[in-house]
């Protein structure tokens, strides 16, 4: 057990240092640092003295050295457009992403496994057509134009909930917001939790099915019937347990990338979270926001990853007999 994960942590440590060349990369290749910090009024002498301050004359594997340094402790130095450090703006934002894809990875499974669940043992059922249906429209349509069309319909027409904002937040310690504690924050939450996590859940929801089609159909399955069992304890103890050790793997990444990719969600409901900040950043060449957010989503990324990984270990016994 513990060579495995220290083999996953190593694998992650290189993952890590990769992204951090990437990141680094933007530094120095996509515009000037100096120009994007200091206006047209500015002498020559003052950027000179302003390169040297910022360390942008020193070798470029110490620099390299001295970002990934930096970026450990989660410095990544000044935003150009806000003119804030990045780690206080980042800080800001985090709550309000971690909260939106907490609530879309808590809709994809708690309505994944049992939609799955079903649609494997009754595959036939009119219910599970309509499952199979629903699944076709979370996979094809693109995000965007799911968050529009739920826009249209529950806050234009029906006027239900709110078409964007984070609604009322309440300040829990020193720097965390959230927006479960008050009633606009919970209706806020609602579309862009269904527009983020739809894909995820019906995702989840097929491959569960696959699954369960898969497994229901092997040798011990109909020994355990044969023995009487019943079928509660059939699908649930024997079947199910069974078809969770690819599910985990696909659903860590999927549950990662609902953080990664929340861009897009954020933009459409304009969430005030980390997407939505890297795409302003994007928009304004803030280069300091973009490694941030690039290193800080590899993290996310990686440690959901080595979770899965020591979870896929524990569920698998065949993995622990090939490491014995």
């Amino acid at each position: 057990m513990l060579g495995f994960a220290f083999r996953r942590l190593l694998q992650a440590g290189i993952v890590m240092v990769t992204v951090a060349l990437i990141a680094f990369s933007l530094f120095r290749f996509v515009g000037d640092p100096v120009n994007q910090m200091v206006g047209m009024e500015t002498s020559v002498e003052q950027r000179a003295a302003l390169r040297q301050e910022l360390g942008l004359n020193d070798p470029v594997l110490v620099q390299f050295a001295r970002f990934v340094a930096n970026a450990a402790r989660f410095d990544f130095g000044t935003s150009y457009q806000f003119r804030q450090p990045v780690a206080d703006l980042f800080a800001r934002r985090i709550p309000a992403t971690l909260e939106l894809s907490f609530a879309s990875a808590v809709l994809a499974l708690a309505l994944g496994i049992p939609m799955g669940v079903y649609a494997g043992l009754k595959r036939d059922s009119p219910l599970s057509r309509l499952f199979l249906s629903l699944s076709l429209v979370g996979i094809s349509l693109p995000t965007f134009f799911i968050g529009i069309l739920l826009i249209f319909l529950f806050s234009v027409t029906l006027q239900w909930l709110p078409s964007f904002g984070r609604g009322e937040i309440v300040q829990v310690g020193s720097w965390w917001t959230t927006g479960f504690l008050t009633a606009s924050g919970l209706k806020a939450l609602v579309l862009p939790s269904i527009t983020l996590g739809l894909y995820q859940m019906t995702l989840i929801m097929r491959l569960i099915r696959a699954e369960m089609l898969e497994v229901i159909r092997t040798d011990y399955i109909k020994f355990a019937r044969a023995r009487g069992l019943p079928d509660r304890l059939v699908h649930f103890r024997h079947a199910l347990k069974n078809t969770l050790v690819p599910v985990v793997t696909i659903t860590g990444l999927q549950l990662g990338s609902i953080i990664a990719f929340a861009t897009i969600t954020e933009t459409v409901f304009q969430w005030p979270g980390m997407g939505l900040m890297f795409l302003q950043a994007v928009r304004n060449v803030d280069i300091p926001i973009m490694a941030a957010y690039l290193m800080l989503t590899a993290f996310l990324f990686v440690t959901i990853n080595f979770v899965v990984d020591i979870l896929y270990y524990l569920i698998d016994p065949r993995l622990r007999v090939d490491q014995a």
